[in-house]
């Protein structure tokens, strides 16, 4: 399982004082010394926090792969045909939320333009992947889109305890096993945190996971570098 990490609260924290630091390139450096198979940022139409100038940057420094989160309505669409990350990750997005709040739809309004996207981004030779809700539906309709891969939403599965939580797992895992039967790279991200993230991680069609915050949050304590390496060993220990 690669584990990807999401550095936009490093630049959050950035955006705070309007100055030039923490830098999230430097932490992507120390992301990667830690032990990340990949960064992953979301470069939003409003540029809360991630700016052009750290994808930009971002290309021409990492060492592993970048994953490049955007909405397909957007003039990112635009940059990432120019940028041609590893990957890029269609996402919901709306200004008035805090973080992504929940998967792509994919009523008769957005079939449209999320296929002109993937055609446009595949035809860059950027490995496409869209953010979708854990159900067959939304699995299926990735598929008729092009897509290379999805990201299965966990934000339920974090925010719940007990058995609904194991409900919430398995349907993660129903997701994960249709999406790699239909021939999909499955992923999965959202809320992920060092005390949840062990039994998703067990879930062997899921082959790569996008963390950001936890991380984030403990680095605060331990340092980047640390925090990134905690995360990777328990996702190798869960996968023994």
């Amino acid at each position: 399982m690669r584990l990807y990490v999401n550095i936009d609260h490093v630049a959050t924290v950035r955006q705070a004082r309007g100055t030039d630091e923490p830098d999230p390139v430097r932490a992507a450096v120390l992301a990667e010394l830690g032990g990340a198979d990949g960064i992953t940022v979301h470069l939003r139409e409003d540029r809360r926090h991630i700016q052009d100038r750290d994808v930009r940057l971002l290309m021409e420094t990492a060492r592993t792969v970048v994953n490049l989160e955007l909405a397909a309505a957007s003039d990112v669409l635009a940059l990432a045909e120019g940028w041609r990350p590893h990957q890029a990750t269609l996402v919901p997005e709306r200004r008035e939320e805090v973080t992504t709040e929940g998967g792509l739809t994919f009523s008769d309004a957005t079939r449209a333009g999320l296929g002109d996207a993937v055609r446009r981004l595949k035809d860059a030779g950027i490995r496409t992947s869209l953010f979708i809700d854990p159900d067959p539906e939304s699995v299926r309709a990735s598929l008729e889109l092009g897509a290379d891969a999805i990201e299965l939403h966990t934000g339920e599965y974090a925010n719940t305890r007990g058995a609904e939580r194991t409900e919430q797992l398995g349907r993660l895992h129903r997701a994960a096993a249709l999406g790699r039967s239909l021939g999909l790279g499955v992923h999965a991200g959202h809320g992920l945190t060092y005390e949840n993230v062990a039994p998703l991680a067990r879930v062997e069609e899921i082959e790569e996971l996008n963390i950001g915050h936890s991380i984030v949050s403990r680095a605060v304590f331990t340092g980047l570098e640390r925090a990134v390496r905690d995360m990777a060993d328990l996702i190798r220990r869960a996968r023994r």
